[in-house]
């Protein structure tokens, strides 16, 4: 994520877009195409000839089912050669070709140290595959004209604002869920980490700085968000309700839902899990992501996940049934905004739709994809070639290392190739190891100075210091030493200060996008009270300096 702050550089989901991973396990660069748009009728009619011909309007498909056939033959043995090369606990995958189900299995076991066994109705958290399925809620609605991709989402929610007010009137769905909204990456996230709601981020992301309207692409989870709810508020329910009537309950995906509540009720679901080294995982965490909901609260199987495929592939028909009014799903399919832009002149730009990743291969064919990713313990991908009505979908139990989009992208490859060209395990865990590095802080607090510079009393940092964005934060004197407290008022979270230098102190950041320790930088005592303190990781966007109040 986009963090403005030295100290703490951009979290793995968000440089997940930034590394192109997506349609078929990494995006691939488009076409260069003709400069002309010229039909064959204008040519006779002219007598000229056009320097290269129109394109077509559709790819014939280059596969078929024997290929297939090869492809997921092998299937089996490149999961298993991924999760034995890893120790990953288990991993969930689903074929669909040709609007038929071709593969539905489960591998591994839900959590370490335990016998239950993963299955194709196995419940998974999925992450930000999340944003598809939400951005299919969304185009049901637009099928049936109860709102546009175009309107203002404060036309349907009037409480709506963002920092600058030609952005809070004309912000529209489509601008949201292809993040070219101008909010950073990583607007609303910490909020959600400290335990807040959905109506309190989304209430608060007006004092979030934006980038260029319409001309930058930040990813952006609560914006995402923003527009699923509106969406919802248009219809005056909630986004829950509106999700399990509008797709989960057409498609007979009852193992799919947006409620947190759902998954921990499963009595067939996945653990999160985390890697100890070794290829050795724990089951550590929980995920809870109902506040950001449309964006990554999702949860489901590969046999429900493999009908939304259908549908998917199937331009909004399934079953022979018209469920999605075609032209209103095709919206998301489409470049909306640059989400990667060529690094050099032969090179391919990066797109994103409307909650997928585009892009196209060398024979101009569309690919469609999306990764989630928790930190705290889940990783999924999906892919589609739309022209040859080919889908498949991974989801792990596992913190992200590039399982899935390796699966992903070998199945792809496969299918086309016959075998892989690429070691994409490796290219893919190389792509994690950078983001990893990444997203290291830049100023190391686990290196106290050899000779730090005295602390002032403890009097002189206690005290209650209020924050327009986070809310108060309390310091307080704990067994002889510094504590401070912050975040709802009925579930505060409380952090241990461990002093490193002179006015400043470490704590363990916490939950999804924690990446160690931080800092806490007390103003100079001066002989008295601390007047203010700035959070280093709660700084990403410039909101994380708190002012004494008392």
């Amino acid at each position: 994520m986009d963090r403005s702050t030295a100290s703490h550089s951009p979290s793995r989901r968000a440089l997940l877009r930034v590394a192109g991973i997506g349609a078929a396990g990494v995006a691939s660069m488009p076409l260069l195409t003709s400069c002309t748009g010229a039909t064959a009728e204008q040519v006779s009619t002219t007598g000229t000839a056009s320097l290269l011909p129109a394109p077509p309007g559709q790819i014939e498909p280059l596969l078929d089912q024997q290929k297939v056939t090869n492809a997921l033959a092998k299937l089996d043995g490149q999961v298993r050669d991924a999760m034995e090369g890893t120790g990953l606990p288990g991993m969930a995958v689903a074929v669909v070709y040709r609007d038929e189900v071709v593969y539905a299995k489960g591998f591994g076991v839900r959590e370490v140290g335990k016998p239950a066994e993963i299955g194709p109705d196995t419940v998974f958290q999925v992450a930000s595959v999340s944003k598809p399925l939400a951005s299919t809620v969304v185009a049901a609605l637009v099928g049936q004209k109860k709102i546009s991709w175009t309107d203002p989402v404060i036309s349907h929610n009037k409480g709506f604002a963002l920092h600058d007010d030609y952005v809070t009137r004309n912000a529209t769905f489509a601008d949201l869920m292809s993040h070219r909204s101008g909010l950073k990456t990583a607007s609303g996230d910490l909020l959600e980490d400290l335990g807040f709601d959905r109506a309190y981020i989304l209430a608060h992301l007006n004092q979030e700085p934006l980038d260029t309207f319409r001309s930058s692409y930040n990813y952006s989870n609560f914006g995402y968000t923003e527009a699923g709810q509106a969406a919802a508020d248009a219809l005056n329910m909630s986004w829950e309700d509106l999700a399990d009537e509008v797709l989960f309950r057409k498609l007979g995906m009852s193992a799919s839902s947006y409620r947190h509540s759902d998954y921990e009720k499963a009595p067939d679901r996945a653990i999160l899990h985390v890697p100890l080294g070794n290829k050795e995982w724990a089951a550590k965490y929980q995920r809870d992501a109902d506040s950001e909901a449309p964006a990554g609260g999702a949860s489901s199987s590969v046999r429900d996940l493999a009908q939304w495929l259908r549908l998917q592939l199937g331009n909004g028909t399934y079953a022979g049934q018209p469920i999605i009014d075609p032209a209103a799903l095709q919206v998301t399919h489409v470049p909306h905004v640059v989400s990667g832009p060529a690094a050099a002149p032969a090179a391919r730009s990066r797109f994103y739709g409307l909650g997928w990743n585009v892009s196209y291969d060398d024979q101009a064919r569309v690919q469609l994809g999306h990764s989630g990713a928790f930190n705290l313990g889940a990783a999924t991908a999906v892919a589609m070639l739309p022209g040859e009505q080919l889908g498949i979908v991974a989801l792990t139990n596992g913190r992200p290392q590039g399982i899935p989009e390796a699966i992903t992208a070998g199945f792809m490859d496969t299918a086309q190739h016959g075998s892989p060209t690429v070691d994409w395990l490796a290219f893919t865990a190389g792509v994690f190891r950078q983001i990893d590095e990444s997203d290291k802080p830049e100023v190391d607090y686990t290196k106290v100075p050899a000779k730090p510079a005295p602390a002032g009393p403890n009097s002189a940092y206690v005290g209650t210091f209020g924050n327009s964005y986070y809310g108060p934060l309390v310091v307080f004197e704990q067994d002889g030493k510094l504590a401070m407290r912050m975040g709802p008022p009925a579930s505060p979270t409380t952090f241990r200060l461990t002093h490193f230098d002179g006015n400043t102190f470490s704590f363990e950041s916490i939950g999804e996008n924690a990446n160690g320790l931080a800092g806490a930088l007390f103003a100079g005592p001066g002989g008295g009270s601390v007047p203010k303190v700035t959070l280093d990781f709660y700084d990403r966007t410039g909101l994380g300096t708190f002012t004494r109040a008392s």
